[in-house]
């Protein structure tokens, strides 16, 4: 089996496309052909796909942090395209629920007062009130989502920082570490010139000693 983190992406990947296939049949299917309960039965599997989707995509996002930097651009721009289709479902998702509750409101909304009067004062109240507390629901759903995003691709960010500091460190310490290397050998130089330096001086030494030697024999003989 192929351990690679490339491997290991597409597999991730091909996961989530059959997620989002099974997710579209669904929102096309039972979440848009059903009534009532069977409804939102099936919009709630839909969201449970969904979330097994955003789980795969930050997968795909943890692996490329070990993709070499020479090809980590393409899957960069696959993992785009994924986040691309999950948050169209996702907001798909999101109008069939508000139209759902919609449904709902409308239907406990009772019958209408008079020909004239679709519905009762009391009763188009609450309804109005309850469809604006949905929409501002819905705002709020959105922006934590657009927030989300956001944390998600600066966490995505500050980890390609991290580690593109850490490549850098371990090229310091290899940098520092063949200059230690030079500088033991040059040191090692150093202390074999010494050596033969002293070396040297001892056999210079010696040398003027037995000429000195031999020139006072030499002197001794000729004065006596």
């Amino acid at each position: 089996m192929d351990n690679s983190p490339g491997a290991r992406f597409d597999e991730y990947e091909q996961d989530f496309k059959q997620l989002l296939q099974s997710t579209r049949e669904k929102l096309e299917g039972d979440a848009n052909d059903q009534r009532g309960e069977q409804k939102k039965a099936a919009l709630r599997r839909v969201e449970i796909e969904l979330d097994e989707a955003d789980e795969l995509v930050s997968q795909m996002e943890i692996e490329i942090q070990g993709i070499p930097t020479s090809v980590r651009s393409q899957y960069q721009s696959r993992v785009k395209t994924c986040k691309a289709d999950l948050s169209r479902y996702k907001k798909l998702s999101k109008d069939m629920h508000a139209q759902l509750s919609r449904s709902d409101l409308l239907s406990r909304a009772g019958a209408p007062a008079s020909s004239d009067e679709p519905y009762g004062s009391s009763d188009r109240t609450r309804l109005l009130a309850g469809t604006s507390i949905l929409e501002d629901g819905t705002r709020r759903l959105q922006e934590s989502q657009r927030i989300a995003l956001e944390t998600e691709e600066q966490g995505a960010d500050i980890l390609r920082s991290l580690r593109g500091q850490r490549e850098q460190i371990e090229n310091a310490r290899d940098t520092l570490q063949t200059a230690d290397s030079s500088i033991d050998r040059a040191s090692g130089t150093l202390k074999k010139m010494i050596r033969r330096m002293y070396q040297q001086r001892v056999v210079t030494a010696a040398i003027i000693v037995i000429l000195v030697l031999l020139i006072a024999i030499i002197l001794w003989e000729k004065l006596h």
